[in-house]
């Protein structure tokens, strides 16, 4: 401690000398479990990604065929209905 400068003066530097420090060990902390973080997340994620593309394909397959049968349906029920249509029509 200086005799030149009063002890105020002296307490209030080392206060904040103090708290820069803590401020910077905080930055370094917090960087480092980001990066921790990042690097679990990218473990992670991809194997998630992949169950979850599975997963999808998987219910828009069963989607498309449902929908498909559905179609094909339709269309024959259309069909017939022309048929008896045009059976009609060559009956007059």
């Amino acid at each position: 401690m200086d005799d030149e400068k009063p002890i105020l003066e002296q307490t209030t530097d080392a206060l904040s000398s103090a708290a820069e420090a803590t401020k910077e060990a905080a930055k370094t902390v917090v960087k480092k479990v980001k990066k921790a973080a990042k690097k679990v997340a990218k473990k992670v994620m991809p194997k998630k990604a992949k169950k979850a593309k599975k997963a999808s394909k998987k219910s828009s397959a069963k989607k498309s065929a449902k929908k498909a049968g559905k179609k094909a349906a339709k269309k024959a029920a259309k069909k017939a209905a022309k048929k008896k249509k045009k059976a009609k029509k060559s009956k007059r």
